[in-house]
């Protein structure tokens, strides 16, 4: 029996390579072209629990059948904050009728200055279908932990007060409460909408 030369046995395990690709890409579910990283089966965000601004406990589970949208942040933040959550008024806009199966959340990473009321006026400022979310420090680390987001406390030069540094990334969820996409908070009003239009209409 002969033996086959390097070459051609290298262009046929190539050759079986892309066959056994094209029929797993034939057979397999097609992944949704989301316009943020796909974070799908990473189950981030399954520890939230605290209470919205209306003094409502919430977690994941009180939202099933909407699309939401976590956020971190701060009633004081000078520009991120605001700026993400403009931006996120506007992904309300776009999406429509849509935007009633929108959930978007502020969670605080300062509940010592955050209070309830002070989160409400804030939020809905921006759009009054947003809610905000607080709890204990021990509730919002924990909430936190279970995002895998960053926050900390950062004191002025002289002591007198502080801010807060913390991750700007917006979290995706579908409407079964799965983690699906991590966005940064810069990437735009319409990639925001695309992707949670693509959520809306998975089934």
């Amino acid at each position: 029996m002969s033996l086959l030369s390097p070459v051609r046995r290298r262009l046929l395990c190539a050759a079986a390579a892309a066959t056994v690709a094209f029929t797993l890409a034939a057979c397999g579910e097609t992944k949704p072209a989301f316009k943020g990283s796909d974070i799908t089966g990473t189950q981030l965000g399954k520890g939230l629990d605290l209470v919205d601004h209306n003094g409502t406990p919430r977690k994941l589970s009180d939202f099933s059948g909407k699309a939401l949208v976590v956020f971190f942040g701060f009633t004081q933040c000078p520009d991120v904050c605001p700026t993400a959550l403009a931006e996120l008024a506007q992904v309300m806009e776009k999406l429509g009728p849509d935007a009633d199966r929108v959930q978007v959340m502020l969670v605080s990473v300062d509940p010592e200055r955050d209070t309830a009321d002070i989160l409400k006026q804030y939020v809905t400022t921006f759009d009054s279908r947003f809610l905000g979310l607080t709890g204990t420090p021990e509730q919002v680390r924990k909430t936190a932990g279970s995002f895998k987001a960053y926050y900390a406390k950062v004191p002025s030069k002289d002591g007198s007060t502080y801010t807060m540094d913390h991750s700007a990334g917006f979290y995706l969820f579908d409407t079964k409460g799965d983690s699906r996409v991590l966005a940064n908070s810069t990437i735009g009003v319409d990639a925001v909408a695309h992707d949670l239009k693509l959520l809306l209409d998975a089934k």
